[in-house]
């Protein structure tokens, strides 16, 4: 894997995107959107970067963006963290 990000460097990859129909819980969505807005990019870019980093086994956002992103889930009472993965139901 590491063989091929190196390979790339910074040039531009070309891609298909697809729409998805994916479901998540309400207020991740609006902390998601608040933190896009934020970084000044749109929803699936940030998703993007997000599981691009995940995928590398890396932290996708600094100290900074941390900070934001806990102001975010304060504003819109995402109130549960990473213990609460597996744990999510509907009514």
């Amino acid at each position: 894997m590491e063989q091929a990000d190196k390979r790339h460097g910074n040039q531009d990859i070309v891609v298909e995107r697809v729409q998805t129909g994916m479901r998540m819980e309400k207020r991740m969505v609006k902390v998601l959107k608040g933190l896009a807005e934020y970084l000044d990019m749109s929803l699936g870019d940030l998703m993007e970067g997000i599981v691009l980093h995940a995928f590398a086994g890396e932290a996708p956002f600094g100290p900074q963006t941390q900070e934001q992103i806990q102001r975010l889930k304060e504003v819109y009472g995402m109130d549960y963290g990473v213990d609460a993965s597996h744990h999510l139901r509907e009514e």
